[in-house]
């Protein structure tokens, strides 16, 4: 036999594989999901978290803690001296991660300056300009009529709120900025520095916030209303019983009983950041890595982006409709519609078929 023969000569079926012989009826439809992943580990993934709170609740640590790196701004741009800015800032520092050949680019954005002024009256609007400028990137991308096959998403997938181990209520500016900033980006609040409570402190602590979140209207990460299924509202039920996660961060490693562990050491024994007899801060890794971070991200697209994307067309319609009527020409033809009015209708109509898409 011809060595050409030899290389088109089928090879035996590969085992677990199914095959015409095996199953007569098997048309091969499963095989999609093998090629979406294939996809998805050649385009990679992206991930934009922010980080807000006062300064000295561990916002930097805990981002290390997450995802066992030096990955926050403090990490890889340190200071010799870190000072309080005197308006509120908005850092961000992207990284490539790779994790058993699953590569993501995650943004750590930060906010050093909040909360740290004696006049914190509206410090949530530059975090909020910051996220719609970033909803409004991703829209004039997608309305080009030359757009990349691959838009770079900037937007902001979720939003970790620090809280102080205070153990009363939240305060005043907490309740303000999480009211304002629920209804346009994915909020996860936390108790940070938890290790400071009593287990009886905190359990009335996480009481108090859930009460006063209801009470205010607030709706953090998982919404109630976007569970999809009931098994979908099982899971998110019993997170939402355990928010705000009670935490503790730390990028430093210990010996105990012969294993490594992250922890924080005292004179009355060690911490375990990953034991939950200890704190909640494995709850909340699963939660925004391992169960529900591809369902944060379809959130922020399909219903945080989609609500402002709708708004800013309508706000474009509204503004060319209001135009004064232009009068017809002396020979009965219609006059030209201002270019301004023109460029409108495509908008209009691109944003329609978007949406329809």
């Amino acid at each position: 036999m011809s060595e050409s023969a030899k290389a088109h000569h089928p090879g035996p079926p590969v085992k677990g594989e199914k095959s015409q012989c095996s199953d007569f009826s098997y048309v091969g439809i499963d095989a999609i999901l093998e090629q979406m992943r294939r996809k998805a580990m050649k385009q990679g993934f992206e991930f934009n978290i922010m980080i807000v709170g006062q300064s000295g609740l561990g916002k930097s640590t805990l981002m290390n803690t997450l995802f066992k790196s030096k990955v926050s701004r403090k990490s890889v741009q340190p200071s010799p001296e870190e000072r309080i800015p005197k308006t509120i800032e908005i850092k961000s520092v992207s990284h490539d991660v790779e994790e058993k050949g699953v590569r993501m680019k995650l943004t750590v954005i930060d906010t050093p300056g909040f909360g740290d002024q004696i006049n914190n009256e509206n410090c949530w609007q530059p975090i909020m300009k910051f996220i719609n400028d970033q909803y409004e990137a991703y829209l004039q991308e997608e309305i080009n009529i030359d757009r990349k096959k691959r838009i770079p998403d900037s937007r902001v997938h979720c939003c970790i709120y620090f809280i102080p181990p205070t153990g009363h209520c939240l305060r005043p500016l907490d309740v303000e900025f999480m009211r304002r900033l629920s209804k346009v980006v994915n909020i996860v609040p936390v108790i940070a520095k938890a290790d400071t409570l009593t287990l009886e402190e905190r359990d009335d602590f996480k009481q108090t916030i859930r009460e006063e979140l209801r009470a205010n209207g607030i709706d953090v990460y998982p919404q109630k209303e976007f569970d999809e299924d009931a098994e979908d509202r099982i899971i998110n039920d019993k997170i939402r019983e355990m928010i705000p996660f009670a935490v503790v961060g730390s990028d430093q490693e210990y010996q105990v009983n012969g294993k490594r562990i992250l922890g924080r050491k005292t004179k009355w024994g060690t911490i375990e950041v990953e034991n939950i007899a200890h704190c909640e801060f494995a709850y909340l890794r699963d939660l925004l890595i391992r169960t529900h971070m591809q369902n944060i991200k379809d959130i922020t697209g399909s219903i945080h982006y989609e609500t402002y994307r709708v708004r800013r067309l309508n706000e474009s319609n509204g503004h060319f409709t209001s135009l004064p009527a232009v009068e017809p020409k002396t020979n009965g033809l219609p006059a030209e519609q201002p270019a301004v009015l023109q460029a409108n209708g495509v908008a209009a109509q691109h944003g329609a078929l978007s949406h329809e898409m």
